[in-house]
């Protein structure tokens, strides 16, 4: 199988595992950027005063309402809007809605005190769904063969590759918030995007503009507008890409910044009379936790440090136990003497993600969450020296098969949790293993999926995603046919020119 061959078929396994399960309603983080959206495109203001109801996430200043999120998500979904907003609005679209609305597989999930499925929420349920769809889990699935690609230049051979990328993709919280109008997948596909385009970009010609330096600069700069604390480790990156490229590309890579920090900084001036992102200085209900400290961050704590990692809680491991890998990767790619200043990046990245998250005095859980979804634009990081590991396994049969084993129950447990019920586990549950997600799947109470729209109710519900996500693997999987004798070798698999494998 040819490695562009197999990159599809990456391309194609994620974002038909991302788009099966629909974005969760009632959720006021998702609404939050979706109100922005919509009130740049349809009312032509940041203010979303006519949205608000459907949010707690919102700031109050000079007697409007605006959105505490940073805007990079919103900003990302408003020209796909702009594009599909005829056909959102389109006639024949109502009596579609109105089909599926009478299907039972979807009022099955519906709260009986609710309003039911009228025609206005289905169509913004639907909007959420699309917007959801192109600005962030197209750009996840994308990041899935880029992954692939940087994994085989790390020096790991193809299966060791295709089960780490396989590993990130769909067995690690990165398939969770893949599929949600949150900014964290979205940020982790930009900033691993630029580390990419630094790490293998070729050299510009003499006396031209870097491009790859603009691009690589435009990534970084609005993963910084996605999610704040990310600018931490888009400056790693940054120095990480003048250390690898040297001064031309300093330039570039400042005005590609500069490009997605101005429209963050316009925003701002209009909505906040400011050129900082304040909103949360002005958040309507967590107004006293982001006044602590700088934005609510203080000094790593304990409980904070165990709950990110290992607490069941939001634990990280206990929910890709396969990213353990990473804490001996490391310290084998180390002591491998290669791509130093990669290895660097790969530590740094998800450590300062880590300690910024870990030091946020009352909010670290995330609320209503699917794992730790703060850490996601680190995972692609550390499954870089779980890769280096599993590399070195998979040249014995019985390390093989732990390592696949692990990537296996990371797969089943990503999923079981982001399957179950019709929100994400609320903060008060502290176990929601027994308390949350065993209880939903045993009464049936599966979110919204696309099986529902046909019919599929329930559990049943989840059996075409098995189906696809299991074809596409095996297939994934199949070893690359060898070239006939005299035949040409132009297309077979291999990585790109780099140092000796893991040993």
């Amino acid at each position: 199988m040819s490695l562009r061959l197999r990159q599809i078929l990456l391309f194609v396994l994620a974002l038909g595992c991302y788009a099966y399960v629909l974005p969760r309603w009632s959720d006021w983080s998702q609404n939050s950027r979706l109100d922005l959206v919509l009130a740049l495109v349809d009312d032509g203001t940041v203010a979303i005063d006519r949205h608000v109801a459907n949010t707690g996430d919102y700031a109050i200043y000079k007697g409007h309402a605006y959105s505490d999120k940073a805007p990079g998500t919103a900003f990302m979904a408003v020209p796909w809007y702009w594009a599909l907003r005829p056909l959102l609005r389109h006639p024949l679209l109502d009596a579609q809605l109105a089909r599926i609305s009478q299907g039972p597989a979807l009022t099955d999930t519906l709260w009986e005190e609710g309003t039911g499925l009228r025609a206005d929420k289905l169509r913004f349920a639907l909007t959420q769904y699309a917007l959801t769809m192109l600005a962030v889990a197209l750009p996840a699935a994308l990041l899935l063969p880029v992954f692939y690609r940087a994994l085989l230049h790390l020096g790991a051979g193809p299966a060791p590759a295709l089960a780490g990328a396989v590993g990130y993709g769909l067995g690690s919280t990165a398939a969770v918030y893949a599929a949600n109008l949150y900014g964290h997948q979205l940020v982790a596909a930009l900033l691993f995007g630029g580390f990419w385009v630094a790490w293998s970009a070729p050299a510009a010609p003499h006396g031209r503009l870097p491009a790859h330096g603009l691009l690589c600069g435009l990534l970084l700069g609005w993963a910084a507008i996605g999610e704040f604390p990310a600018v931490c480790p888009a400056a790693i990156i940054g120095f990480y890409a003048l250390y690898r490229r040297r001064w031309p590309w300093a330039a570039p890579l400042a005005l590609g910044c500069a490009l997605p920090l101005g429209l963050m900084v316009a925003h701002n001036l209009v909505a906040f009379q400011s050129l900082l992102p304040i909103g949360y200085a002005y958040s309507a209900h967590w107004g006293e936790q982001f006044n602590n400290g700088m934005m609510g961050i203080t000094y790593p704590r304990p409980e904070a440090l165990w709950g990110l990692t290992f607490g069941p809680y939001r634990g990280l491991f206990v929910r890709a136990p396969w990213l353990l890998l990473a804490l001996p990767g490391y310290l084998a790619w180390w002591r491998s003497g290669r791509l130093r200043a990669e290895w660097w990046v790969a530590l740094l990245v998800p450590l300062t993600i880590y300690i910024v998250y870990s030091s946020s005095a009352q909010l670290w859980w995330g609320g209503f969450t699917a794992g730790p979804r703060y850490l996601v634009p680190a995972l692609p990081f550390l499954a870089m020296p779980a890769v280096w590991w599993l590399a070195v396994g998979f040249k014995h049969r019985p390390a093989r098969a732990v390592a696949l084993l692990l990537v296996g129950l990371s797969v089943a447990a990503t999923w079981a949790e982001a399957l179950a019920g019709q929100l994400f586990p609320p903060e008060s549950i502290r176990a929601p293993w027994q308390e949350y997600v065993w209880p939903a799947w045993a009464a049936g109470d599966i979110a919204r999926n696309l099986g529902m729209a046909v019919g599929l109710r329930g559990p049943l519900s989840v059996l075409p995603l098995l189906l696809f996500a299991t074809a596409l693997t095996l297939l994934l999987a199949m070893p690359a046919g060898q070239p006939r004798p005299g035949s040409s070798r132009r297309g077979a698999e291999r990585a790109a020119p780099t140092p000796a494998p893991p040993t």
